[in-house]
Parts: structure tokens; sequence; C-alpha cells
């Protein structure tokens, strides 16, 4: 029962799947969030919603540092045979892009509020002052870090979409194990690889 939780040459464990899924949701909905609390008129509204939006950033950040370093630690699954030799070599470049991004786009996010000139503190679910990163504070420092921000996202989002696609791929025109093993590992009772 505890092999469940870990990755074995043929499919992810629970905490792989898990950290995906939590992941996925929070990334799309933190792109979608994002979207929303720049166009909505009451100003009110729209700073409650950066502030969740800046409280699950955070998490976030958080949740695919833990994620990076359970892959590290553990065996990732191979392909199977059906899988052609150039999907073979795109997908880990494909999910290695993805983890850059899920770094960075929170990342970009820390030091645009860091450097705003408005201070207004990162207080992450209302449980603690987050520190700023050492930067400048600057009209212009803002200005950066605000189109580095929203443009890191797009390419995340189209990133995820590529994913996605791959995904729904597999599962729908391929009909192969690739989808299956990120929605749960193998029941107890079967052959582990």
């Amino acid at each position: 029962m505890a092999l469940l939780f870990r990755n074995t040459p043929t499919h992810y464990g629970w905490i792989a799947i898990l950290l995906h899924w939590l992941i996925a949701v929070l990334f799309i909905g933190q792109f979608a969030l994002g979207l929303a609390m720049v166009r909505i008129s009451s100003q009110r509204t729209a700073f409650e919603l950066i502030q969740w939006h800046k409280s699950f950033g955070f998490l976030l950040l958080g949740l695919v540092l833990v994620r990076i370093g359970w892959r590290l630690g553990n065996v990732r699954p191979t392909l199977p045979e059906t899988v052609a030799p150039l999907e073979r070599r795109a997908a880990p470049l494909v999910h290695a892009l993805l983890y850059v991004v899920q770094l960075i786009v929170p990342l970009s996010g820390w030091a645009l509020v860091s450097v705003s000139v408005l201070e207004v503190p990162s207080v992450p679910f209302d449980l603690f002052v987050m520190p700023n990163l050492p930067l400048g504070a600057s009209d212009a420092a803002e200005a950066f870090w605000s189109v580095a921000h929203e443009w890191l996202a797009w390419v995340g989002i189209a990133l995820a979409a590529l994913h996605i696609l791959a995904a729904l791929r597999h599962r729908f025109l391929l009909r192969d194990s690739v989808f299956q093993r990120m929605i749960a590992p193998p029941s107890g009772d079967e052959p582990r690889e």
C-alpha cells in the first residue's frame, strides 16, 4: 500500500498525481483570477481579488518547489513503446518548460509586488507578512515586472494548453496508458513493474 504513494517505472504514485492536479487547478485558476481582477470596476473587489491572487501565487510557488523535489527524488515513469520518437523527445522538453514557467510566473509576481511603489504588504491568506524580494521600488521596475508577469502567464497557459491537448490525444486518439497513469496508480493487487 505504501508503494502507491511513490512513482514506479510505469505509473505515477498518489503524491505525484495529487501535486500534478492541485498545481494544474491552481495555475489555471490563477490565470483566470488574474484576468478577472484587472477587469473589475470596483476598486475594493479588485483589491480583494489581488490579495487572493497573491496568496494563491505563494501557495503555487511552494507546491511547485515541493513537486520538483518529489520529481527529483522519484523515478519518472517511462513512455509506452507505442509513443513516437519525436514525441519521446518533445515530452520531457515541454514538461521542463512547464516546471520553469510554473516557477517564474509566481516569482515574477513576487517581484512585481516587491517593486511596487504602493508598498502594499503581501499577507498570504492573512497568516503572515511575506517579505519583499530585495529589489528597488520604482514606477519603471513595476511597469517592467507587470508586463513580464503577464507575458509569462500567457506563455504558461499556452504550454498548459499544449500539455492538455497532448493528454487528450493519448486518451481519446491513441488510447494508450499515458493519460490514465496520471489519474490513479494501479491498485495494490496489480503487478507493479
